[in-house]
């Protein structure tokens, strides 16, 4: 069995295994301590109905000098209706945490964006259903099914003082 099928396999029905969540602990931990630079960074979002914290580690894509993140499991990822719950307000953190607003990509402009993913990100293969060097004509076929975010400095909170 090769990388793509066991991938395949963590994430049956769209969700993470066992196995894949013990892995997204792991890499979540590593992306969090900025040692891969900002290629992984752990992605934290919160449940809007439990107030649970969700931490996974997510691959940026980098077009035109701007960082982008995919879902690889399309709309239902967890994080994706944690993300659209918080009006795209999350946390991301790459050697420091960081206030960040995730904002929705016009499915459109994604392709250029899946495709650059797909190159930096092998663990999204199995799951994305076009080869990483394929024409972006093939990657404008599935977009619609796989949600991208552009990541943006969040303003700086501002407190009230007595």
């Amino acid at each position: 069995m090769g990388f793509n099928e066991r991938h395949r396999e963590m994430y049956l029905g769209g969700r993470p295994g066992t196995a894949a969540k013990r892995a997204n602990r792991t890499m979540a931990r590593l992306a969090a301590s900025g040692l891969t630079g900002w290629w992984l960074i752990r992605l934290d979002t919160v449940n809007p109905k439990s107030g649970t914290v969700l931490s996974l580690p997510l691959v940026t894509a980098k077009v035109d000098g701007r960082r982008y993140v995919v879902s690889m499991l399309g709309q239902g990822a967890r994080w994706v209706r944690n993300v659209l719950a918080a009006d795209g307000h999350v946390v991301i953190s790459a050697g420091r945490s960081r206030d960040v607003v995730l904002t929705v990509v016009d499915v459109n402009l994604r392709a250029p964006i899946i495709k650059n993913y797909l190159q930096r990100a092998p663990g999204g293969r199995p799951h994305i259903p076009v080869d990483k060097d394929a024409p972006l004509a093939d990657f404008e076929a599935v977009a619609a099914a796989f949600p991208v975010f552009e990541i943006h400095q969040a303003e700086p909170r501002r407190t009230l003082r007595s």
